[in-house]
């Protein structure tokens, strides 16, 4: 996308903007900013900036990068939404090395079941939130 682009550099990201925005979000509000920055240096993380190095979103993926993954964190800051830089992003995460293979990929949300179902999510259940990309038999199409 012209004017973007995304990185799993942590050395771009921009704690402040990062902690603003989560510190304030329905799933992690008033987390405190040593757990924030744990998180992020215990997980993939993706940053979403214009060309000039500005942040303006940021998704991050817990994962064994073998069998399982959990994608947390997710936002594009409310001046940029509109603009396809989601879907960017998750272009991006789908596409990543380390997200191949996987048996189990999964995710939270109240709000994004649209966006996600287009990366092959799907409900888990019942439950209103939780979506997963699963693949029981991922084992026996692996060549060793």
């Amino acid at each position: 996308m012209q004017g973007f682009f995304v990185s799993s550099d942590q050395k771009n990201l921009n704690f402040e903007t990062i902690y603003g925005f989560i510190s304030q979000s329905y799933w992690a509000k008033g987390i405190p900013r040593a757990t924030m920055q744990k998180a992020i240096e215990n997980s993939l993380v993706f940053g979403v900036y214009t060309d000039a190095g500005e942040q303006v979103g940021f998704a991050r993926v817990t994962t064994d990068k073998a069998t399982f993954a959990y994608l947390a964190d997710v936002f594009v800051m409310d001046s940029h939404r509109g603009l396809g830089l989601g879907r960017l992003l998750m272009n991006s995460i789908v596409e990543h090395p380390d997200m191949q293979g996987l048996r189990r990929f999964m995710l939270a949300t109240r709000d994004a079941h649209g966006l996600y179902a287009k990366y092959g999510f799907e409900p888990v259940g019942e439950s209103p939130s939780l979506m997963q990309i699963c693949i029981p038999d991922i084992y026996s199409q692996a060549t060793n």
